[in-house]
């Protein structure tokens, strides 16, 4: 709105002052109601079912993960040593510098979730994987039901142990990521049924793909955006699929995937709240959302 017509909402202050602290914090319906009114002329929103209902239903399930001991307590052990780092960042530097020490920790925890053999200076002997481990039941099970399966992650090192466990189980993969040369070959392979499990970076497989063959999508390692999730299952759920698409996602229990995936359907209501699809209930947000995922005090 800033760039099509400058001053309409404001500058970045007005707007925190008038409608987002307003709304997020004290979910005012007055000032949600006057945002809602000002940009409704300008936004045109529309439904993936409104726009091709010949689609077969999406099915969308989380599936929660518990930890074994051995992997809790190097979790528990590298969060409580991040927590303090992240601390002394905000308190110390500058906002930019702290959100850099606070993204780096969200990953390294994140990491713990996934595999603990993605960490650098992992503990010696590794800890098994918890969710690596319900990914593989997971697949065996859908490939018994003759199912054709798409799974994504954002660490292409993920994905390496993943298909080491797939081979080792062997099951045939073809994969897709940055470093894929030919892109049409494992897209062939997965379409044409040679193949009946993808593996695909985010960033590779999310757009430009026609994966229809997949009845089963699953992210390993949910993250921030919906949007980037909804486009790659987006690649199996489009114009030419004829049967149903599952949707799964892998979540560790009493983690930092669990704050993230509550903080980030807070973040959906409130966007659907502004486009009048939804009334925002979701209670008090932090100023800064990170450091809610660390217990931190609010910035003054």
């Amino acid at each position: 709105m800033d760039a099509t017509n400058p001053g309409y909402l404001g500058d970045h202050r007005s707007f925190n002052q008038h409608f987002r602290n307003p709304i997020e914090r004290n979910e005012d319906d007055r000032r949600l109601a006057a945002l809602r009114h000002l940009v409704s002329p300008f936004v045109l929103h529309r439904t993936k079912a409104e726009v091709a209902p010949e689609l077969p239903p999406k099915t969308e399930t989380v599936l929660r993960v518990l930890m074994a001991d051995d992997q809790r307590r190097l979790y528990e052990s590298l969060r409580l040593s991040l927590s303090q780092e992240v601390r002394t960042a905000v308190t110390r530097y500058s906002n930019e510098q702290s959100h850099i020490v606070v993204l780096t920790a969200l990953m390294r925890l994140r990491q713990v979730c996934c595999d603990p053999r993605l960490l650098e200076g992992k503990a010696t002997p590794t800890p098994s994987s918890a969710k690596l481990d319900a990914l593989l039941a997971l697949v065996r099970s859908l490939i018994e039901q003759r199912r054709h399966v798409l799974v994504f992650s954002q660490f292409t090192s993920m994905l390496d142990l993943i298909a080491q466990a797939l081979a080792h189980a062997h099951l045939r993969y073809t994969m897709l990521t940055g470093k894929t040369a030919d892109r049409r070959a494992p897209v062939h392979e997965f379409q044409s049924g040679k193949v009946r499990i993808m593996l695909a970076s985010l960033k590779a497989g999310g757009l430009g793909l026609n994966l229809t063959a997949a009845d089963a999508v699953i992210h390993y390692d949910p993250w921030w955006n919906p949007a980037v999730e909804r486009q790659a299952a987006d690649r199996a759920h489009r114009l030419g699929r004829e049967q149903p698409v599952f949707v799964y996602k892998l979540i560790c229990e009493d983690t930092i995937e669990e704050k993230i995936a509550a903080m980030k359907d807070r973040k959906t209501d409130l966007a659907l709240s502004v486009l009048g699809e939804k009334r925002f209930r979701a209670g008090q947000l932090s100023e800064l959302d990170l450091r809610e995922l660390f217990d931190l005090p609010k910035a003054d």
